[in-house]
């Protein structure tokens, strides 16, 4: 897709009220929990808990995510998210200079897991195994939302790229970010400026456009 079909492709679909409404509960619900878990450990929380912070029926907390681990993966594809919907900044914010976009969305990323509730929660105390199940051995959910969406935020932007190349890109951006959830980077380390000068140079050799334009 070149730069111009890309400035001339549709708006994006106005959604529906109730899809509107409905993301709006979701997102209420999502900031519930990250209250609670302000307040206290995820081993504590419970749906009861979760449907009273929200002020929702425990039966609309089934409907909508199933389960527990169901409403635990649902916050972490928000705050994966968070990471797409950074590096689509970073990367309008520094046209043609893919290492500080990359090295800048990173660093922003991982300032923001460190702080998260849930992953302060995944970290410390006890052992949680449904969490790390979360973003490991069942992780892939989470990779395939973040995928879809990077690609997408790629091809949109000024990394004129093959579809095979920008996919391959959202793949490794994502799987990387995704690594340090669990196992934070060591202190002495700038892991957002290592990954930039990884990643940079494959960057710099799929692009073929002149991003000023």
């Amino acid at each position: 897709m070149t730069m111009a079909e890309r400035s001339a492709a549709p708006a994006a679909v106005r959604p529906t009220y109730h899809s509107a409404a409905r993301d709006l509960l979701r997102q209420s619900i999502l900031d519930s929990v990250r209250d609670l878990l302000k307040e206290r450990d995820w081993s504590k929380v419970s749906l009861s808990d979760v449907s009273k912070q929200a002020g929702v029926s425990r039966q609309t907390l089934y409907n909508e995510y199933g389960s527990r681990s169901g409403l635990a993966q649902a916050y972490a594809i928000r705050l994966a998210d968070r990471f797409v919907d950074q590096i689509d900044k970073a990367i309008w914010a520094n046209i043609g200079d893919i290492r500080t976009a990359l090295s800048e969305a990173v660093s922003a990323f991982l300032q923001e897991s460190a702080a998260d509730p849930l992953v302060q929660s995944l970290l410390t105390g006890e052992v949680k195994p449904d969490l790390l199940r979360l973003v490991t051995i069942d992780s892939a959910p989470i990779i395939t939302h973040a995928v879809g969406r990077l690609v997408v935020v790629f091809q949109r932007s000024w990394v004129d790229a093959s579809d095979d190349d920008v996919r391959i890109l959202a793949r490794s951006v994502v799987r990387l970010g995704l690594s340090y959830v669990s196992i934070p980077p060591e202190s002495e380390y700038n892991v957002a400026a290592d990954l930039a000068q990884l990643l940079g140079p494959f960057v710099e050799s799929i692009t073929t456009a002149d991003p000023s334009r």
